[in-house]
Formats: structure tokens, sequence, C-alpha cells
């Protein structure tokens, strides 16, 4: 055990740990989102594989696994898209036509497989070829591609279900996801400080084999990162989020601000309902309250629903709700009974579920802090 070897090995048991946990937790749960993230650990411990075997003096990957295609750079894009997918959705179901995003790695394995089959001479003169050379541009070209390309959908679709969350949930602090778009910008940095680092080598002639150490214990802290957040993430049953609901909610949010628009009077006729649900029932005070549950309350549709809130008050549903909890909460924190309390126990018992999105709120709709309106 050393300095090099220690943090590799915790980093890559870790990460194959995570693994068999999110597909035992997937199959048993039926849960696809936890099967994808499996992959996306497994991924990350074959990254850090032939390192933490090195620095440990195990050279069989070498002596009898040489040439072997082991690395799933060509994969592990399209695998953080297609869980993103399943995570915000969880009626999302991996299709055969999907296996043609994993083409490009099929190619690579296959080809490198091929060689590898042939034995250790026909690796190293594979390796030394003008072909070996060429394909290894190509698979370069394809790797960035593959990153850029999903790492931009990934994101693309990340910005529009957020944005579905506020017009779907009172409380979104739970189903926001903010840890796997860190977690693509962490890959794209280490992949940036790997590059930079492979650049080097080239310009400063072969550094020693220790000093790639630094760019694989990037990868350790990733593997923690992603691992721990991931594995804790919070799993709603109900989320359902696809790219026509934003859609939808969008074309029907902007049909609504029209003056003339035929159901105006209809939507100003659910008005009176909906306050007495909030005021009078005060439904507000269910902490995971949701477009479809006040729905429900009311006998119509989630897209209906969602236009009257917008028509009559202004306000996506999340601000429509949150409102109303902020108003509870300055009341109920002037009462004496209440004196005893904190606020933030005050705000859990108005409806809120979090501290985040308390504070935010409670800004948003007062101008202040929630510590600075008990001042004053």
């Amino acid at each position: 055990m050393s300095l090099y070897t220690t943090p590799l090995q915790f980093g890559y048991f870790l990460a194959l740990l995570f693994a068999i946990l999110l597909w035992y937790r997937g199959w048993q749960e039926e849960r696809l989102s936890d099967k994808f993230l499996g992959f996306v650990m497994f991924f990350l411990a074959m990254e850090i594989q032939d390192y933490t075997f090195g620095f440990a003096g195990i050279n069989i990957l070498w002596e009898k696994f040489d040439g072997f295609p082991r690395y799933f750079h060509l994969a592990f894009a399209p695998t953080i898209y297609f869980y993103l997918k399943a995570q915000i959705n969880r009626d999302f179901r991996f299709k055969a036509i999907y296996f043609l995003h994993y083409v490009p790695y099929f190619i690579y394995f296959a080809v490198n497989f091929t060689v590898f089959l042939q034995g250790h001479e026909a690796v190293n003169s594979f390796r030394s070829s003008k072909l070996s050379d060429f394909l290894g541009w190509i698979e370069t070209l394809a790797i960035w591609t593959s990153y850029i390309y999903y790492f931009y959908q990934s994101l693309r679709i990340y910005r529009e279900y957020r944005n579905w969350t506020e017009t779907q949930f009172s409380d979104t602090e739970t189903i926001s996801f903010v840890w796997l778009r860190n977690f693509i910008y962490l890959i794209i940095a280490g992949e940036i400080f790997k590059w930079a680092w492979g650049l080097a080598d080239k310009l400063l002639g072969d550094l020693p084999f220790e000093q790639d150490w630094w760019w694989h214990l990037f990868t350790v802290l990733i593997i923690c990162y992603v691992g721990i957040k991931g594995y804790a993430q919070h799993q709603p049953l109900r989320l359902s989020y696809s790219s026509k609901s934003i859609e939808q909610s969008l074309v029907i949010e902007e049909a609504n601000v029209q003056p003339n628009e035929p159901k105006e009077n209809e939507y100003e006729a659910m008005k009176p309902k909906i306050e007495t649900l909030m005021l009078q029932e005060k439904l507000f005070l269910e902490p995971e309250l949701s477009l479809s549950d006040l729905a429900q309350k009311l006998k119509t549709n989630t897209s209906v629903l969602s236009a009257a809130i917008n028509s009559n008050f202004g306000k996506n549903f999340n601000d429509f709700v949150n409102e109303y909890r902020v108003e509870e909460f300055k009341k109920q924190i002037k009462l004496p009974q209440n004196q005893n309390y904190t606020l933030l126990a005050v705000a859990f018992d108005c409806g809120f579920n979090s501290k985040a999105t308390f504070n935010r709120a409670f800004k948003k709709f007062t101008g202040q802090s929630p510590s600075r309106f008990e001042e004053a």
C-alpha cells in the first residue's frame, strides 16, 4: 500500500460496489435508471483499472490481457444520457433501436477483440502499424464527438425538465437532480484535464508513470461524488417527463395570455374553486402537492389547470403554491405558541419540504430572508 495505490484501490472497489448495489436495486425495484447508473459506475471503475493494478504491481492485464478492449469511452456518454431520460421519466423503456447509439463502441470492441484473439505478436504488430494510428485518431474524434453531442443533449433536456417541474410540483428540490448536471461538468473538466496532461506528455517527452496518477485521482473523486449522490437520490414514483410534456405546457401557457382566448371565461370560473381549496382546505400544507393532485380535486386535467393558474394568477404552479406557504409562515411565526420553534420547523409545518426551497421562496415573495423578517 502507498500514496499511489491506496486512493485508486479505494475508488476502484467503491465504484464496483456501487455498480453492484445499483444493479441489484434496479432489478429488485424495476428501476431502469439505477441499472444505467450501475453501468456508469462500472465504466468509471474500468477507467482507473489499469493504473490501480499497475501501482499494486499486478501485471495480469498486460501479460494475459494485453490488447483486450476494456475501455468504455464510446459507451460512457450515451449511458449518462439514457440514465437521465430514465431518471426523469419512470415510464421510459430502452428500445432495441437505441442500441444504435452504441454502434461506435461495438465497432471499437470488435476491431480490438479480433486483434486480441490473434495473440500477443499480432497485438504488437497492429499497434505499430499506420492503420492503428489512423484508427486511434478516429477513435479520439469519435469519443469527443460523443461527449459533446450527448452531454449537450443531456444538459438541454435537463434545463427543459427543470422548467417543466416548476409547472408541475410545489417542491422541486428533491427532484432537481442538480448533482447530475454537476457530474457532467466534472466529466468535461476531467476530460480536459486528461487531454492537457496527455499533451504535456507529448511535448515534454514521456512523463514518469507516476505522473498520470493525478488525473486518475480526479476520477476517484468523481466516483465518490457520483456513487454517493446517485445512490442516495430521491426516487419519485410518479415522475413522468418527456419532451412533449414541456412543449404542451408552453403551448397552453402562451395560448392563455391572449385576450381573446375563447376559454378565458372557463378559466376565470375556476378561480374561486382553486382559491377555496387553497384558503379553506389549505392543500398547500401538503409538502408533496403536485399539479395532478390539485387537478384531481377539481375534477379536471393538468393542462387545463396549469392554464387556469397561469391565466388567473400569472404564476406557474410552483410559485402559486409556495406563495401561499410563505403567507402562512408569516402568520404562524408571529403566534405565541410558535415562539419556541425554529424558523425551519414552522416552515415545514407550512408545507415546505426543504430548507433551500423555503429560503428561495421566502426571498422571492418578500424580498428578505426569513431571519430578517423575524427580527423586524
